[in-house]
């Protein structure tokens, strides 16, 4: 090194203050999650219904009927969860309040569903969905006209 070099890189050295760090990069990137480029067949399970076909079209299937419901302070309701767990497709989603349970049904399962609606449809935060999607009268005409697939 040159003497005006010296001088430089002292000159650096003095003109830094006490308070300021003195922390060198890493030559390297940042630490950057080391993630596949495909996604896992539990991430396309868990993706929405609505943004699996926006991403890779729609899936044929038989008509269902979901019930989705938050966690409730009956005594019943470990049953309910059973049953649910026991559905065609059984999911859950979020946390604490935002805790909702996802059960779906197909209609060769009407009994099964009548089971878990008579138990977590007194909830007014339980939501039946027809197809994945939320229809009007869903609880009040849908149901009721698939309790009739149930054989006495």
């Amino acid at each position: 090194m040159t003497a005006g070099q010296d001088d430089a890189i002292l000159w650096h050295h003095r003109a830094m203050s006490a308070d300021e760090t003195r922390v060198r990069p890493l030559e390297r990137f940042w630490p950057y999650a080391n993630l596949p480029e495909q996604p896992t067949d539990e991430e396309l399970a868990a993706l929405d219904p609505d943004l699996h076909e926006a991403l890779f079209g729609s899936r044929p299937r038989p008509f269902s009927i979901t019930v989705v419901f938050p966690a409730m302070d009956a005594p019943d309701f470990p049953r309910a969860l059973d049953l649910a767990r026991r559905s065609a497709e059984f999911r859950e989603t979020g946390t604490g309040v935002a805790l909702r349970y996802r059960a779906r049904f197909w209609s060769s399962d009407a009994a099964k569903l009548r089971d878990l609606f008579q138990i977590v449809g007194r909830s007014d935060a339980t939501e039946v969905l027809i197809d994945d999607r939320p229809v009007p009268y869903a609880r009040e005409l849908w149901l009721p006209l698939v309790w009739f697939l149930i054989p006495r």
